[in-house]
């Protein structure tokens, strides 16, 4: 089984400079996170886009629908912003024949204590066991897109 990662930017993404906060987003940190994991499915990684999610556009959005559909895999991991995930999981409704699993994180990957790990694991998992269809993989879950929310204060997902 191969699955593709498309990576969109995002938290996980981020790379810091300064105390003020300033960052860019960086190189799609998924890679590394597999290979320090030592997995053993093959997997391939393409960098789309390097957007905090809050800078997606309609446009970005088709652009990784267009992605998804093209793709030969069936299996489909995003990397992507936490606050958007939703829409663009909605944008994606309707992909035939794949298994979509969007994850990000609400730390960066380069940090010590970030969850990013821990949501590659999860979304990598659930792509290869569930039916075709768009999930959200993010703290130790799986939520449909339809049903859930990132609720700000917790820092996390949940249902509604």
């Amino acid at each position: 089984m191969n699955i593709h990662i498309l990576a969109t930017g995002g938290t996980i993404d981020k790379v810091y400079f300064d105390a003020n906060s300033e960052y860019h987003i960086g190189e799609p940190q998924v890679s590394n996170i597999l290979e320090s994991s030592n997995v053993t499915f093959e997997y391939s990684v393409t960098s789309l886009l390097k957007k905090d999610s809050l800078e997606l556009t309609d446009d970005d959005r088709a652009a990784i629908r267009a992605h998804v559909e093209s793709h030969a895999s069936e299996c489909i991991v995003i990397t992507h912003g936490t606050d958007t995930m939703i829409q663009t999981a909605a944008a994606l409704d309707g992909v035939a024949n794949k298994t979509v699993v969007i994850t990000g994180a609400m730390m960066p990957a380069l940090f010590k204590d970030s969850d990013a790990d821990f949501n590659i694991a999860t979304a990598t998992t659930a792509v290869q066991v569930l039916p075709h269809g768009v999930y959200i993989a993010m703290n130790g879950q799986l939520f449909d897109p339809k049903t859930s929310k990132k609720n700000l204060a917790l820092q996390r997902y949940e249902t509604l």
